[in-house]
């Protein structure tokens, strides 16, 4: 059994968001996040749940929210259950901070159609892509509340008055550590975290870091061992992010743009999706991934949070 959706009613919920991949459940001053199964590529959500997913995702980003708190403070409680995490209600800030290490995926696409400027950060000449860039480098995008995100500069968030000039200082200052620790611990489980997004908040008057870290839905990883032998023979970096699967789109004849149709997803590559999201779970936190009893996951989930509001 996947989860495509979910409806609950906890005991003192006062409202319900339904993300993109996430539900997310208010109650009090909290949030609990319901990791489902279902995937999304540009800004589309996929017709098929992807077995596991939702547990990867969840126990991922627990993971590396706990790894990085001496970094910054994070939302996160709890993770009473495989897919849901707990934790404290953040007033979103608007922006999503993007940081590359390297010319792939977006930023590639934009270089090859021409483009040297990314969010007002110059980008040098001569690169190919999957190549290194000297610095990582900050590309942030503004959330639209409906539709794509939209690359923004520092200058265009600080004239929009998206947040003053002093929390994006310190949306920048935890971006960089972040992704310093990010990169070190990838390294050490012999992967290399390309680019990655962190998407932070507000709790009484202080930056938080929010949402999930380090998952396969928000970053790109390659394999370390052959990198640079790949890249010297203009090879395919062999990677593990959800890039593959808009790869696959694209191939299919769908990038999310106005007239084009989804593509069928047949049950082979479906399993393909879930064992790749296992295998970075596996590679990135060195553990093996234990596959929750899924008979009936809604049950179980409810049953765990219940049980956990009752005791918190």
């Amino acid at each position: 059994m996947s989860i495509k959706e979910t409806n609950f009613q906890f005991t003192g919920q006062t409202d319900v968001y339904h993300g993109k991949v996430r539900d997310v459940y208010f109650v009090a001053d909290r949030l609990i996040a319901v990791a489902s199964d279902r995937i999304s590529a540009f800004d589309h959500i996929l017709p098929k749940p992807i077995p596991f997913k939702g547990q990867v995702l969840n126990q991922i980003a627990s993971y590396f929210l706990q790894a990085t708190k001496d970094i910054c403070p994070n939302w996160l409680e709890a993770t009473p259950d495989p897919n849901v995490s707990v934790g404290k209600r953040c007033e979103p800030i608007r922006i999503e901070m993007v940081i590359r290490s390297y010319l792939a995926g977006h930023a590639a696409r934009e270089y090859k159609a021409g483009k040297r400027t990314l969010c007002g950060v110059a980008l040098p000449e001569g690169l190919k892509e999957n190549d290194k860039f000297p610095n990582p480098i900050i590309t942030p995008a503004a959330k639209a509340m409906e539709g794509h995100d939209v690359d923004a500069s520092r200058e265009e968030i600080l004239e929009q008055k998206i947040v003053s000039g002093e929390v994006y200082n310190t949306l920048e200052k935890y971006t960089y550590a972040l992704f310093e620790r990010g990169t070190e611990m990838a390294l050490a489980q012999g992967l290399i975290l390309v680019d990655t997004k962190y998407e932070f908040g507000i709790y009484k008057g202080e930056v938080y870091l929010i949402d999930e870290i380090h998952t396969p839905d928000s970053s790109r990883y390659f394999y370390a061992e052959g990198y640079a032998e790949r890249q010297a023979k203009g090879e395919q970096q062999k990677q593990l992010s959800k890039e593959f699967v808009r790869e696959w789109l694209m191939e299919n004849g769908f990038q999310g743009k106005d007239g084009q149709q989804m593509p069928f997803m047949p049950d082979e590559f479906v399993n393909t999706i879930t064992e790749r999201y296992i295998e970075l779970y596996e590679r990135i936190t060195g553990k093996q991934f234990e596959r929750s009893d899924s008979s009936d996951i809604l049950a179980r989930i409810e049953r765990n949070v219940e049980g956990y509001l009752a005791r918190n």
